[in-house]
């Protein structure tokens, strides 16, 4: 998506509107009569308000490009602040827009309809106009993404096409980490709130970790794109940081890690290139502390159980059995003690312990791989 040489880096923004004057994203179709049916069909549309969504969707488009067309003039502009033109939208009300916006392209035929009318190629336009884009709004492209991927490979083959796994990962390690979102974009606190500190931070990492998410799982040619990336592993690395990174990226880095590491298309040389995330989630992610919630604990030890499970390369993990027995055993005596809700709520949990000693107990480390010539 990045422009080189004299080529126009605002051209994403022409095509969508060339696209808006002459596409409503459906196949051209020979115009006729409306029959009885459908006149009274019309009739009761009008009458109880039923919108219609293609239409909404052109429309909330006009007016994110109107906004995008404000943004990029207020850039280049060499005029004081007090003499700038009003912008066509608050950006409140545009960030509303975008997420009904994202609401109408969470049905698979709207997300089809959105990319034929070359919305995709915009979404990765605002997102990577850091300067000129308010984050707000760039943020809501990042949900539009991850929303428009939801089990729909010809959205994610576009993306691939575009290049937005560089685009989005390069710009994943330029956000500043001190940055934080409004509580509209937050969504849910949880999600951006660091545990240990109730700050938010690193708050637009866990969008751009969800949409990276989005386009590769359970799309074979992403999962190959992805294990050619040089940044691949700092990017797990980085999402998965015990020290600096929240749970909700966190939760998202280890959610997309076993996806990705686990997928039926995953291979020896990709556990093993993934090496030091997996690592880290098997030392820093298995004990109970206030800075390590259950539903992570739990996630990790269903990683490690189902890389145990494939085969494909487990000496990651059979270099810490000792610590990981050791840790389990202790994590099993404490909550075989607890009674009521807590022994209720620990379940989950005990049992996933119970089930990786025994894969331990029964696993053999990877073979040698022949020497070469041989």
């Amino acid at each position: 998506m990045s422009s080189g040489g004299g080529a126009d880096p605002w051209a994403w923004l022409g095509l969508l509107k060339w696209s808006l004057s002459y596409s409503d994203g459906t196949s051209n179709t020979k115009a006729t009569p409306m029959s009885d049916e459908d006149k009274a069909f019309l009739e009761q549309v009008m009458k109880e308000g039923i919108i219609d969504e293609n239409e909404r969707m052109k429309f909330i488009l006009k007016q994110l490009t109107d906004a995008v067309e404000f943004y990029q003039h207020e850039q280049s502009s060499s005029q004081p602040a007090s003499d700038s033109k009003e912008p066509p939208i608050e950006d409140n009300d545009l960030e509303e827009l975008l997420l009904e916006l994202r609401d109408i392209v969470e049905q698979i035929d709207y997300a089809r309809a959105f990319m034929s009318i070359k919305g995709l190629p915009f979404l990765l336009g605002c997102i990577e106009e850091r300067q000129a884009v308010p984050r707000p709004i760039r943020s809501a492209c990042l949900g539009l993404i991850a929303t428009l991927c939801q089990n729909n490979s010809p959205v994610q083959k576009e993306l691939l096409e575009l290049g937005a796994l560089k685009v989005l990962s390069d710009l994943y390690f330029s956000e500043d980490p001190a940055t934080s979102l409004s509580s509209k974009e937050q969504g849910n606190d949880e999600e951006n709130i660091d545990s240990k500190s109730n700050i938010n931070t690193n708050a637009m990492k866990p969008k751009y970790m969800q949409a990276l998410s989005s386009i590769v799982r359970s799309h074979e040619l992403a999962e190959n794109v992805l294990d050619n990336l040089e940044q691949t592993v700092a990017l797990f690395v980085d999402g998965l940081n015990p020290s600096t990174a929240t749970d909700g990226l966190k939760r998202r880095a280890l959610f997309f890690l076993r996806a990705y590491v686990t997928s039926d298309s995953a291979t020896a040389e990709r556990v093993r290139k993934l090496a030091a995330p997996i690592g880290i989630v098997a030392d820093y992610y298995l004990e109970e502390s206030t800075v390590t919630p259950a539903e992570l604990r739990e996630m990790s030890l269903s990683l490690l159980q189902q890389i145990l499970e494939q085969k494909k390369s487990v000496d990651v993990i059979l270099q810490r059995k000792t610590a990981l027995v050791g840790l389990g055993v202790q994590r099993i005596a404490a909550m075989r003690k607890l009674t009521g809700d807590d022994k209720e709520y620990a379940t989950v949990e005990l049992e996933a312990w119970e089930g990786l000693i025994q894969q331990l107990a029964r696993a053999n480390p990877d073979e040698a791989e022949p020497a070469a010539g041989r």
